[in-house]
């Protein structure tokens, strides 16, 4: 008997070791005991013992409360393990959401496409929500068919633009869930590039297709094949020319046919370049220019480093802002499109720099 009696402790023991240790935030499987009215829900919660929704929570969750009875099997999250009243106090209305969350990175990492209707904008993107949690759909995300592209950073253009996709019903995919942040990112462009991940296999690195200019963003430019319209590939502004682009508006506009070459073909993104398909004016820069020449040029733009000046050939040269002592007495000196006349100080064609001074 007495055996028996400590083999039996022994099994309880382990069985007390083997339970997970029950604490606030997690979800737990209950069965309902007892309503009373809205004042209060006796759950059972298995080998952890009673738990209790009270009477806020119930007002809360009454959607959820409505039609349950005793013996209803039940899901809810432990807010208190052992309350004032020596019960397990729950919530409903935290278990649903929680739910919600997890439903949503399992959307996430299915790569599942979803339908949304945008409620409000910022200056940012669209204000949206998946399973009732609130979800944003940055601009960045848009596909370019509703990418503000030409609105010159304009904030009321894109307002306007952003106002016009309100409650119209938009394909998108979650790209990022953070529910400790209480953060759903979600992505129209993402949701695009699902089906074009099967067009991409008729493609490869090196070919050049004929396209469309589609949008035209500071970042570069989106381009429409002709032969797959349900396909599109960006150009960087990198890849624009030999030359720095500066305004990626002024060099290409949209709805303008172009021919350009695939470079990288990627998670079904097809990344295309202009100038691989053009003549590399600095495999000829020594050619064209010497040290100490006098060349005229017309100045492009600033940076932080000097003055970008346009030369014959399609080359570009700099002059240092060192030659000035400061940017700011630089851009007194000197305006973008003033033309003058400059000495090369060197030519460095690997580097893709043409060293300038200005003509004393």
């Amino acid at each position: 008997m007495i055996q028996n009696t400590a083999s039996l402790i022994e099994t309880i023991r382990n069985e007390i070791k083997a339970a997970p240790f029950l604490k606030a935030g997690d979800i737990v499987d209950g069965r309902v005991i007892q309503k009373e009215g809205n004042r209060r829900i006796y759950i059972e919660v298995g080998r952890y013992g009673t738990g209790v929704i009270y009477g806020s929570e119930i007002i809360n969750a009454r959607e959820i409360v409505r039609g349950l009875k005793a013996g209803d099997a039940i899901k809810a999250k432990v807010v208190d393990t052992d309350n004032e009243e020596n019960l397990i106090e729950l919530s409903l209305t935290e278990a649903t959401k929680q739910k919600a969350w997890e439903e949503a990175t399992a959307l996430m990492e299915k790569e599942e496409l979803l339908a949304i209707k945008p409620k409000s904008f910022n200056r940012g993107g669209l204000l949206c929500e998946v399973n009732g949690l609130p979800a944003f759909l940055p601009i960045s995300q848009l596909s370019s068919e509703h990418y503000p592209f030409a609105n010159d950073n304009d904030p009321t253009k894109i307002s306007q633009s952003l106002q016009s996709l309100l409650n119209q019903e938009l394909n998108v995919r979650i790209i990022d869930v953070n529910s400790k942040n209480r953060k759903i990112i979600v992505s129209e462009r993402a949701a695009t590039q699902i089906g074009a991940k099967e067009l991409v296999k008729k493609y490869e690195t090196g070919q050049v297709i004929d396209g469309i200019v589609t949008g035209v963003a500071d970042f570069g430019v989106f381009v429409r094949f002709l032969e797959e319209p349900a396909l599109e590939g960006m150009i960087h502004i990198s890849e624009l020319s030999h030359r720095l682009i500066d305004n990626v508006k002024e060099f290409i506009k949209i709805d303008e046919p172009i021919k350009a070459k695939i470079v990288e073909i990627k998670d079904g993104k097809v990344f295309l370049s202009l100038k691989a398909l053009q003549p590399n004016p600095w495999e000829k820069a020594e050619e064209y220019f010497q040290p100490s020449q006098i060349v005229s040029g017309t100045i492009y733009t600033f940076n932080p480093f000097g003055a970008i000046v346009n030369l014959p050939h399609e080359l570009q040269g700099q002059v240092h802002v060192t030659e000035f002592g400061s940017i700011e007495e630089m851009k007194k000196q000197l305006a973008i499109g003033q033309a003058g006349q400059f000495t090369i100080e060197d030519v460095k064609p690997a580097e893709k720099r043409i060293v300038l001074k200005i003509k004393s």
